[in-house]
């Protein structure tokens, strides 16, 4: 098997994105980040004055986005119409705006559409909330990734403040619960826990032991598919 596919979903601040960046460094793997993808819309919205909730008004921006991954020394950056948005997508509002899409149709056919193209002829881990499920069903390797929500509400603190934006704990618990209900409830591809996905709960572990777990699981999978 030259090539395979992990995918890594699983709710907000979790740590997918952390997770998936060390393990693809580790393991040479391509990183796809999806949920920088629905942000990148968000983040096309908000700059051009589009309110992310009307969906007629976002849908018909679709068709002047352009999204593109690129992997660097330091890290995957996210291009929105060739400029640099990486840091910006990590916004607060940028991650409002990407609830309010995630739940439109054409804008999760037309961004999966681009994540299975990233995909191909690559070995890729790519995170979200519906990787395993709908974005790459046939993926050789799925994990569920969780934690508990204060501990991914003080995560999620704790990236912004790094970021130098303001972080109150309480507002980022109720919009990190907020977007859990979201998810869940969403009519198109909600959040859910493949039933062939392994789960972990990463509440009180290091980021270093999710990592060597994963990668183990990876180890182990790719194993039994080469038989």
């Amino acid at each position: 098997m030259k090539n395979y596919a992990v995918a890594l979903d699983g709710p907000a601040g979790s740590g997918k994105s952390t997770i998936a960046k060390r393990v693809a460094r580790k393991k040479q793997l391509l990183y796809i980040d999806t949920g920088a993808m629905y942000r990148a819309v968000a983040q096309f919205c908000i700059q051009n004055g589009i309110d992310t909730q009307k969906e007629a008004a976002v849908v018909e921006a679709l068709p002047h986005i352009q999204i593109d991954v690129i992997a660097k020394e330091d890290g995957q950056r996210i291009l929105l119409n060739g400029e640099d948005v990486t840091e910006k997508v990590r916004s607060q509002a940028a991650g409002k705006g990407a609830s309010d899409v995630a739940v439109m149709l054409d804008v999760r056919e037309t961004l999966t559409k681009m994540q299975r193209e990233l995909a191909k002829g690559n070995s890729v881990i790519m995170d979200g909330r519906d990787i395993g499920t709908n974005v790459l069903p046939d993926a050789q390797v799925k994990i569920y990734l969780d934690a508990k929500v204060e501990v991914r509400a003080e995560r999620r603190c704790k990236e912004l403040r790094e970021l130098g934006q303001e972080a109150d704990f309480e507002t980022v618990k109720l919009q990190i619960e907020q977007r859990d209900a979201a998810d869940k409830n969403r009519k198109y591809n909600p959040l859910r826990k493949a039933e062939d996905a392994i789960e972990i709960d990463s509440s009180y572990m290091t980021m270093e032991e999710v990592e060597n777990m994963v990668c183990s699981i990876i180890e182990k999978k790719i194993q039994e598919k080469r038989g």
